[in-house]
């Protein structure tokens, strides 16, 4: 069985062969500039995780080795994953919580835990995903993730 066609990954991949001085100069039907997803990443990630959130990322990475990538992230992660069509952002939330309790991203689940109850996740949602993904990915990391989780459950009640 083929697999259906996805216009955009066809489109990024002709954008990548051809050939241009500027990384925002493309043909017209290329998709998105490197500007439009950074422009379009920002928006969506201030609206998922918020402005605070962002804006301490940006301060702590600006100047810095990581500053490059903040805007990776921004622009392919949430200029361009974030906004694909098929999947809403309360799904993606749900599916970020799993993943980051399966990488112990400890540091990273607390802002998706945020961002989770704005785009409409419950606190028994996000409960339920930690105890879920504790079948996947074991006990300890579960555990140490629904330490996170309740810390910042904590910090909203107070």
């Amino acid at each position: 069985m083929t697999p259906p066609r996805d216009e955009r990954l066809e489109k990024m991949t002709t954008t990548t062969t051809a050939s241009s001085d500027s990384p925002d100069e493309q043909p017209a039907d290329a998709g998105p500039s490197a500007s439009d997803l950074r422009e379009q990443g920002f928006a969506t990630r201030r609206e998922v995780m918020s402005d605070e959130f962002v804006d301490r990322a940006m301060s702590r990475a600006g100047g810095t080795a990581s500053e490059a990538i903040q805007y990776v992230v921004t622009e392919n992660v949430w200029g361009n994953i974030w906004n694909r069509p098929g999947l809403g952002r309360r799904d993606r939330s749900l599916l970020n919580i799993g993943m980051l309790v399966a990488l112990r991203a400890n540091a990273e689940l607390a802002g998706h835990v945020r961002g989770g109850l704005t785009n409409g996740l419950t606190r028994e949602e996000i409960t339920e995903a930690v105890i879920h993904a504790s079948g996947y990915c074991g006990a300890p990391a579960a555990l140490s993730a629904m330490k996170t989780v309740q810390e910042v459950f904590d910090s909203l009640d107070a």
